[in-house]
């Protein structure tokens, strides 16, 4: 699993804000230089160093304020007033101006430190709930990425899985409803179930099964509104030992898609079911849907991150249409990654809910010497 990069604790501003305080200097010495009335410029000049502690280091921040008093020291001398009362409150006034940019500066590098501390240990919660799939398993190159809508969260309720089993290789991408602490014990639950489940039971339908009386079991501990709320929405995947071809079941996911000669199509099933935890209705689950899986094609799971992402006149975000003709791909991470940027690109913005992605190719057959899954 990838989580998205996310930038350092120090704060990242686009070059032409970080000019700001140098402007703010310059246009403040200036203007008490030839402005007829004293030092007009004085709250430029402060604006300056504020400024300067909120978008920059320490040592700028300093030097900033440096430059301001030796360029209002060097004002006092040219009107005379360095040895006067004016121009020793004009002094103080500076640098008290100095030190309050210097103390902006210490009070946000010192939430930016708690807020990377916080960041940190979300990631290794996440990390320890949503671990990494393998790269290769037997004929399969796998990759994956998870990626919060806002960059200040690392935790939400989208989730997949890879696991070996007797069956072949199977899959699961799910969505869970909520977000926050209730959502990361719903996808712990589920990951459980699916990698106990998933060495066990032969049919995809049971395996669903298993996960949604886990689901139902821990639901017991919730009030009945959340019960009534909670539902997970999950795609299952099974490809047959040796990798040639593909058993799919839907859990009121969106469809996958099939990667195949530069080409991105749907994997639609004609039934897409209902999302686990909705068992209660009484509505069998639909049957498994069989696909063919070529050598060199790339099967992709993703959550409605991505299907739901809309641009600015509120229309979704369609993978078959915007990434046709832009393969073949060297790989699922190479489809992955121009996935994550055609996605920020088309929303334009932050985006409303989180997005997971998960990629399977198949490099190889099963006679060419590599050990089948």
């Amino acid at each position: 699993m990838t989580v998205a990069p996310r930038p350092p604790a120090a704060r990242r501003w686009p070059r032409y804000v970080e000019l700001a305080p140098g402007v703010l200097v310059a246009g403040g010495l200036l203007w008490n230089a030839f402005s007829p009335q004293d030092y007009w410029g004085d709250p430029m000049l402060t604006a300056a160093g504020v400024t300067a502690g909120a978008l920059l280091s320490l040592r700028h921040t300093l030097t900033i304020g440096i430059v301001i008093l030796c360029g209002v020291f060097a004002l006092t001398v040219k009107d005379g007033s360095a040895d006067t009362a004016v121009g020793h409150l004009e002094l103080i006034n500076t640098l008290f101006a100095a030190l309050m940019g210097v103390g902006v500066n210490r009070v946000i590098a010192r939430h930016g430190r708690r807020l990377d501390l916080v960041r940190t240990v979300a990631e290794a919660a996440q990390l320890a709930v949503l671990p990494a799939p393998p790269e290769h398993i037997g004929p399969l190159a796998i990759a994956a990425r998870y990626q919060a809508a806002q960059s200040e969260a690392r935790i939400g309720g989208d989730a997949y899985a890879v696991q070996r089993t007797p069956f072949g290789v199977r899959l699961l991408i799910a969505d869970v409803r909520g977000k926050g602490l209730g959502a990361v014990s719903a996808v712990s639950v589920l990951l459980g179930a699916f990698r106990e489940a998933a060495e066990q039971e032969p049919e995809l339908p049971a395996l669903a099964d298993r996960m949604e009386r886990a689901l139902l079991r821990e639901d017991e501990q919730t009030s009945e509104e959340d019960r009534l709320e909670g539902f997970i929405t999950a795609l299952i995947c099974e490809v047959h030992p040796g990798g040639d071809g593909l058993r799919l079941l839907n859990c009121g996911h969106p469809a996958p898609y099939l990667c195949h000669d530069g080409e991105l199509r749907a994997l639609e099933a004609a039934d897409p079911g209902l999302p686990l935890g909705m068992g209660v209705l009484g509505v069998p689950r639909p049957a498994t849907v069989n696909w063919p899986f070529p050598v060199g094609s790339t099967l992709l799971l993703v959550t409605d991150g991505v299907t739901e992402a809309r641009d600015r006149r509120g229309t979704f975000y369609d993978p078959v249409i915007e990434l046709a003709g832009r393969g073949p791909f060297r790989g699922p991470e190479e489809l992955i990654g121009l996935l994550i940027r055609e996605v920020e690109r088309w929303t334009g913005g932050p985006r409303d809910d989180d997005m997971a992605v998960l990629a399977v190719t198949r490099t190889a057959g099963p006679g060419d010497g590599r050990p089948a899954a």
